[in-house]
């Protein structure tokens, strides 16, 4: 019998949560996605040294105030090993806009389109490319203006249909909604035991995906942030699913059967049609506490490892320039 890992692949487009070259390489996602978090462990690994190497050279060629620079050695680091990436798998590669613009419009556009320019000079095409915001109210305004340029989003660290909803009205090309953080909330707050069946993080993927599918809604659902293989299995049939190498080689040396429990033609018991302005959206979100605990939460942890990015950035800087 196939492994899991193949039966998977057969009803779900299956995703790298890995900034790890060499992993991606070996398991021959379909597309990959990175962050802040990812980016900062690939960077310390010997293996992707010339990468490194080479934003800090560039970076050295820059003039302008030093934090500007380091900002931009940053962005060319994001956009080589994402480049890199798009040289092995045949579809998208994800992309981040800074997380401490979550809460800024025009820089998150700004920033976007200065990514796609970066990934075009390496002959990347913008199809090739997902750019990655945080789904608060100012990252979907933003990805609803890159939409209409042609410039795809991956709208990331969604927790409640309220952010789905907004997402899908905003017309963005994919949302991820994190499974495993939904989890671990409801684990702290002191409830469970949770079966695969009964995972809150299953039980909302599986809502969204309802509502996408009973809506016609064209925004594609990929679950992420797993912590076993369990949630993985009780999403089969996703649109899409983004997982890290470990549970990817736990998936692909179990030869089980896998059976399919999300289909487009089932919808029952799909949310009514939401219809959500600013109040609306900022009001459903704040009477979910999960959901804006964990995005805030989110938040600062990316802008908490991409500060440790710039802070490594800015001593190889000063390294290279005493050298």
């Amino acid at each position: 019998m196939p492994s899991k890992l193949d039966q998977l692949r057969a009803m779900t487009v299956v995703v790298a949560d890995t900034g790890d070259i060499e992993a991606v390489r070996r398991l021959k996602p379909q597309d990959c996605t990175t962050n802040p978090t990812l980016l900062l462990k690939a960077a310390g690994i010997a293996a992707y040294a010339p990468l490194v190497d080479e934003a800090i050279a560039w970076g050295r060629r820059q003039s302008g105030a030093r934090e500007a620079v380091v900002r931009a050695v940053c962005d060319r680091l994001a956009v080589n090993f994402g480049a890199e990436l798009a040289g092995i798998v045949p579809g998208r590669v994800s992309t981040e806009v800074d997380a401490d613009l979550s809460f800024d419009t025009e820089a998150s556009i700004a920033k976007a389109r200065a990514l796609i320019a970066a990934y075009a000079e390496r002959g990347v095409g913008r199809e090739r490319i997902l750019i990655k915001i945080a789904s608060t109210w100012e990252g979907i305004r933003a990805a609803e203006v890159l939409q209409k340029e042609g410039i795809d989003c991956n709208m990331t660290l969604l927790f409640a249909l309220a952010q789905a909803a907004a997402c899908a009205d905003a017309g963005a090309f994919l949302i991820s909604p994190f499974v495993g953080r939904i989890l671990d909330w409801h684990v702290k707050a002191g409830g469970g035991p949770f079966t695969a069946e009964t995972d809150p993080g299953v039980v909302s993927v599986r809502q969204i995906y309802a509502y996408y599918k009973k809506h016609g809604i064209p925004t594609v659902v990929m679950g992420a942030s797993f912590r076993n293989t369990g949630e993985i299995e009780a999403l089969a049939g996703c649109d899409r699913l983004t997982i890290g190498p470990g549970l990817l080689d736990e998936l692909a040396a179990d030869e089980g059967a896998l059976p399919r429990r999300l289909d487009p033609s089932r919808t029952e018991g799909a949310p009514a049609r939401l219809a959500l302005d600013e109040k609306a959206f900022r009001f459903a979100l704040n009477e979910d506490a999960m959901a804006t605990e964990k995005l805030s939460e989110g938040i600062r942890q990316f802008v908490k490892d991409l500060r440790e990015l710039r802070v490594l950035v800015a001593k190889r800087l000063e390294a290279a320039q005493a050298a």
